[in-house]
Protein backbone atom coordinates (compact mmCIF):
# COMPACT_ATOMS: atom_id res chain seq x y z
CA UNK A 1 0.00 0.00 0.00
CA UNK A 2 1.45 3.35 -0.64
CA UNK A 3 1.25 4.29 2.86
CA UNK A 4 3.81 2.74 3.52
CA UNK A 5 6.19 5.22 1.02
CA UNK A 6 5.26 7.92 3.93
CA UNK A 7 6.90 6.33 6.67
CA UNK A 8 9.92 5.08 4.88
CA UNK A 9 10.22 8.81 3.44
CA UNK A 10 9.78 10.04 6.83
CA UNK A 11 12.96 8.05 7.90
CA UNK A 12 14.67 9.65 5.25
CA UNK A 13 13.65 13.49 6.35
CA UNK A 14 14.50 12.11 9.54
CA UNK A 15 18.09 10.91 9.38
CA UNK A 16 18.54 13.99 6.85
CA UNK A 17 17.20 15.98 10.09
CA UNK A 18 20.57 14.14 12.14
CA UNK A 19 22.81 15.10 9.85
CA UNK A 20 22.03 18.48 9.94
CA UNK A 21 22.79 18.58 13.28
CA UNK A 22 26.23 17.22 13.03
CA UNK A 23 26.89 19.73 10.11
CA UNK A 24 25.37 22.52 12.17
CA UNK A 25 27.41 21.62 15.31
CA UNK A 26 30.83 21.18 13.08
CA UNK A 27 29.95 24.77 11.11
CA UNK A 28 29.45 26.29 15.27
CA UNK A 29 32.74 24.69 16.23
CA UNK A 30 35.22 25.97 13.21
CA UNK A 31 36.81 27.89 15.83
CA UNK A 32 36.98 25.76 18.63
CA UNK A 33 40.33 24.83 19.90
CA UNK A 34 41.60 21.26 19.05
CA UNK A 35 37.73 20.26 17.67
CA UNK A 36 37.46 17.33 16.02
CA UNK A 37 34.44 17.51 13.24
CA UNK A 38 31.99 14.61 13.68
CA UNK A 39 30.51 12.35 10.59
CA UNK A 40 26.97 10.44 10.66
CA UNK A 41 26.39 6.99 9.24
CA UNK A 42 23.12 5.49 8.23
CA UNK A 43 22.29 1.72 7.64
CA UNK A 44 19.09 0.91 6.22
CA UNK A 45 16.07 -0.88 8.63
CA UNK A 46 14.12 -3.70 8.31
CA UNK A 47 12.55 -4.95 4.89
CA UNK A 48 9.23 -6.43 4.13
CA UNK A 49 9.76 -9.60 2.83
CA UNK A 50 6.87 -10.78 0.30
CA UNK A 51 9.03 -13.33 -1.43
CA UNK A 52 12.18 -15.32 -0.07
CA UNK A 53 15.46 -15.77 -2.49
CA UNK A 54 15.81 -19.02 -3.03
CA UNK A 55 12.02 -20.14 -2.82
CA UNK A 56 10.72 -22.91 -4.73
CA UNK A 57 8.63 -22.11 -7.66
CA UNK A 58 5.47 -23.67 -9.38
CA UNK A 59 7.86 -26.36 -11.31
CA UNK A 60 9.78 -26.60 -8.07
CA UNK A 61 12.48 -24.36 -9.30
CA UNK A 62 14.75 -21.83 -6.58
CA UNK A 63 14.04 -18.42 -7.31
CA UNK A 64 17.13 -16.33 -7.55
CA UNK A 65 15.88 -13.46 -5.64
CA UNK A 66 13.16 -12.79 -3.89
CA UNK A 67 11.15 -9.60 -3.41
CA UNK A 68 11.83 -7.27 -0.71
CA UNK A 69 10.84 -3.86 0.09
CA UNK A 70 12.44 -1.58 2.55
CA UNK A 71 11.29 0.55 5.46
CA UNK A 72 13.72 3.23 5.30
CA UNK A 73 16.69 4.17 6.76
CA UNK A 74 18.51 5.24 10.45
CA UNK A 75 21.44 7.16 11.88
CA UNK A 76 23.63 3.78 12.91
CA UNK A 77 26.19 6.15 14.38
CA UNK A 78 28.40 9.21 14.94
CA UNK A 79 31.84 8.82 14.16
CA UNK A 80 34.58 11.91 15.34
CA UNK A 81 37.43 12.34 12.67
CA UNK A 82 40.64 12.96 14.56
CA UNK A 83 42.68 14.45 11.71
CA UNK A 84 45.68 16.62 12.96
CA UNK A 85 44.12 20.06 12.85
CA UNK A 86 46.32 22.91 11.35
CA UNK A 87 48.75 24.77 14.10
CA UNK A 88 47.87 28.27 15.19
CA UNK A 89 51.31 30.27 16.48
CA UNK A 90 50.01 32.35 19.80
CA UNK A 91 53.78 32.54 21.46
CA UNK A 92 52.25 31.84 24.76
CA UNK A 93 54.51 29.51 26.99
CA UNK A 94 51.15 27.79 28.14
CA UNK A 95 49.95 27.20 25.12
CA UNK A 96 50.58 23.89 23.64
CA UNK A 97 49.49 21.62 20.63
CA UNK A 98 49.73 18.16 20.74
CA UNK A 99 51.70 16.91 16.70
CA UNK A 100 50.17 13.28 16.37
CA UNK A 101 48.38 11.07 18.23
CA UNK A 102 47.40 11.58 22.50
CA UNK A 103 45.51 13.58 24.86
CA UNK A 104 46.47 15.76 27.76
CA UNK A 105 45.20 13.80 31.02
CA UNK A 106 43.01 16.59 33.12
CA UNK A 107 41.80 15.70 36.60
CA UNK A 108 38.62 17.65 38.78
CA UNK A 109 38.63 17.75 42.17
CA UNK A 110 36.99 14.33 42.86
CA UNK A 111 39.66 12.74 41.39
CA UNK A 112 38.24 12.24 37.96
CA UNK A 113 40.22 11.85 35.06
CA UNK A 114 39.50 13.76 31.66
CA UNK A 115 41.47 13.78 28.40
CA UNK A 116 41.67 16.77 26.39
CA UNK A 117 43.56 17.62 23.08
CA UNK A 118 42.56 21.76 23.98
CA UNK A 119 46.67 22.83 25.02
CA UNK A 120 45.67 26.44 26.53
CA UNK A 121 46.93 26.12 29.80
CA UNK A 122 47.24 28.58 32.74
CA UNK A 123 47.99 28.99 36.18
CA UNK A 124 45.68 29.21 39.28
CA UNK A 125 46.18 31.24 42.82
CA UNK A 126 48.88 27.96 43.76
CA UNK A 127 50.50 27.95 40.63
CA UNK A 128 48.91 24.87 39.40
CA UNK A 129 48.77 24.20 35.56
CA UNK A 130 45.39 23.79 34.55
CA UNK A 131 42.83 24.27 32.11
CA UNK A 132 42.57 27.54 30.42
CA UNK A 133 38.55 27.80 31.11
CA UNK A 134 36.54 29.96 32.99
CA UNK A 135 33.79 27.05 33.82
CA UNK A 136 36.50 24.14 34.85
CA UNK A 137 39.58 24.46 37.23
CA UNK A 138 41.27 21.16 36.24
CA UNK A 139 44.42 20.45 37.10
CA UNK A 140 46.55 18.95 33.88
CA UNK A 141 48.82 16.06 34.39
CA UNK A 142 49.65 15.23 37.66
CA UNK A 143 50.12 18.94 39.49
CA UNK A 144 52.26 20.30 37.81
CA UNK A 145 53.46 23.48 39.78
CA UNK A 146 55.25 26.99 38.37
CA UNK A 147 56.34 29.28 41.26
CA UNK A 148 54.72 32.95 41.02
CA UNK A 149 58.37 34.24 40.36
CA UNK A 150 59.03 32.66 37.63
CA UNK A 151 60.57 34.37 34.47
CA UNK A 152 60.65 31.74 31.98
CA UNK A 153 59.05 28.65 31.22
CA UNK A 154 60.08 25.90 28.84
CA UNK A 155 59.30 22.12 27.87
CA UNK A 156 61.30 19.89 26.58
CA UNK A 157 60.63 17.69 23.97
CA UNK A 158 59.98 14.55 26.50
CA UNK A 159 57.74 16.66 28.38
CA UNK A 160 59.22 17.82 30.99
CA UNK A 161 58.58 21.48 32.48
CA UNK A 162 61.10 23.71 33.54
CA UNK A 163 61.00 27.09 34.78
CA UNK A 164 63.98 29.95 35.81
CA UNK A 165 63.67 32.40 38.09
CA UNK A 166 65.22 35.72 38.36
CA UNK A 167 67.37 34.41 41.23
CA UNK A 168 67.89 30.96 40.07
CA UNK A 169 68.36 31.71 36.09
CA UNK A 170 69.35 28.06 35.71
CA UNK A 171 66.27 25.46 34.62
CA UNK A 172 64.36 23.66 37.46
CA UNK A 173 62.06 21.15 36.82
CA UNK A 174 58.25 21.40 37.54
CA UNK A 175 57.17 17.65 36.63
CA UNK A 176 56.21 15.97 33.43
CA UNK A 177 53.36 16.47 30.97
CA UNK A 178 52.35 12.88 29.59
CA UNK A 179 50.14 12.24 27.01
CA UNK A 180 47.30 9.64 27.02
CA UNK A 181 46.29 7.57 23.79
CA UNK A 182 43.22 5.21 23.18
CA UNK A 183 42.90 1.77 21.03
CA UNK A 184 39.02 3.48 20.10
CA UNK A 185 39.63 7.26 20.51
CA UNK A 186 35.87 7.07 18.83
CA UNK A 187 34.67 5.21 22.04
CA UNK A 188 35.73 8.09 24.12
CA UNK A 189 32.70 10.02 25.97
CA UNK A 190 32.10 13.46 24.82
CA UNK A 191 31.68 15.62 27.39
CA UNK A 192 32.23 18.99 25.84
CA UNK A 193 34.32 21.88 27.27
CA UNK A 194 36.65 20.43 24.79
CA UNK A 195 36.88 17.28 27.70
CA UNK A 196 36.43 13.30 26.69
CA UNK A 197 36.36 10.25 29.41
CA UNK A 198 37.15 6.87 29.35
CA UNK A 199 34.61 4.27 28.69
CA UNK A 200 34.53 0.71 27.94
CA UNK A 201 34.60 1.11 24.10
CA UNK A 202 37.48 3.12 24.13
CA UNK A 203 39.94 0.29 25.77
CA UNK A 204 42.33 1.07 28.89
CA UNK A 205 44.21 4.34 28.91
CA UNK A 206 47.72 3.93 27.68
CA UNK A 207 50.19 6.56 29.00
CA UNK A 208 53.71 7.82 27.57
CA UNK A 209 56.64 10.43 27.29
CA UNK A 210 55.53 13.10 24.09
CA UNK A 211 57.37 12.03 21.09
CA UNK A 212 58.15 8.06 22.08
CA UNK A 213 56.43 4.70 21.38
CA UNK A 214 53.87 6.18 18.81
CA UNK A 215 52.72 9.62 21.47
CA UNK A 216 52.75 12.95 19.23
CA UNK A 217 55.50 15.86 19.81
CA UNK A 218 54.72 18.70 21.72
CA UNK A 219 54.72 22.23 20.20
CA UNK A 220 55.14 24.91 22.72
CA UNK A 221 53.25 28.37 21.77
CA UNK A 222 51.41 26.67 19.32
CA UNK A 223 47.64 25.73 19.64
CA UNK A 224 45.74 23.10 17.54
CA UNK A 225 42.68 24.26 15.52
CA UNK A 226 39.35 22.78 14.50
CA UNK A 227 39.92 19.97 11.82
CA UNK A 228 36.33 21.17 10.33
CA UNK A 229 36.91 22.39 6.59
CA UNK A 230 34.05 25.04 5.71
CA UNK A 231 33.42 24.09 2.05
CA UNK A 232 32.96 20.57 2.82
CA UNK A 233 30.46 20.81 5.29
CA UNK A 234 29.04 23.12 2.97
CA UNK A 235 28.78 20.53 0.11
CA UNK A 236 27.36 18.67 3.01
CA UNK A 237 24.85 21.06 4.18
CA UNK A 238 23.43 21.48 0.43
CA UNK A 239 23.44 17.85 -0.27
CA UNK A 240 21.34 17.02 3.10
CA UNK A 241 18.76 19.61 2.31
CA UNK A 242 18.49 18.38 -1.30
CA UNK A 243 18.07 15.00 -0.12
CA UNK A 244 15.45 16.08 2.76
CA UNK A 245 13.59 17.74 -0.30
CA UNK A 246 13.50 14.38 -2.12
CA UNK A 247 12.12 12.51 0.50
CA UNK A 248 9.47 15.13 1.02
CA UNK A 249 8.34 14.73 -2.17
CA UNK A 250 8.24 11.37 -2.37
CA UNK A 251 5.72 12.09 0.70
CA UNK A 252 3.67 14.53 -1.66
CA UNK A 253 3.44 11.81 -4.29
CA UNK A 254 2.52 8.83 -1.80
CA UNK A 255 -0.26 11.44 -0.72
CA UNK A 256 -1.52 12.37 -3.95
CA UNK A 257 -1.51 8.51 -5.32
CA UNK A 258 -3.70 7.66 -2.06
CA UNK A 259 -6.25 10.57 -3.33
CA UNK A 260 -6.71 9.07 -6.49
CA UNK A 261 -7.13 5.68 -4.93
CA UNK A 262 -9.58 6.78 -2.94
CA UNK A 263 -11.07 8.93 -5.49
CA UNK A 264 -11.36 5.96 -7.81
CA UNK A 265 -13.26 3.90 -4.88
CA UNK A 266 -15.80 6.63 -4.76
CA UNK A 267 -16.82 6.06 -8.31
Amino acid sequence: MTIQSLYTAATGMEAMESKLDVIANNMANINTTAFKKDRANFEDVFYRQYRLPGALDADSNRTATGVEVGLGTRVSSTQSNFKQGSFQTTNNPLDFAIEGDGFFRVQNPNGDFYYTRSGNFNLNAEGQLVLGSAQKGYVVGDGISIPNDATAIVVTADGEVQYSTQTQTSLQSAGKLELSKFVNPDGLLKLGENLYQKTDASGDEQTGKPGQDGFGNLRQGFLEASNVEPVTELIDLITTQRSFELNSQVVQAGDQVMQLVANLRRV
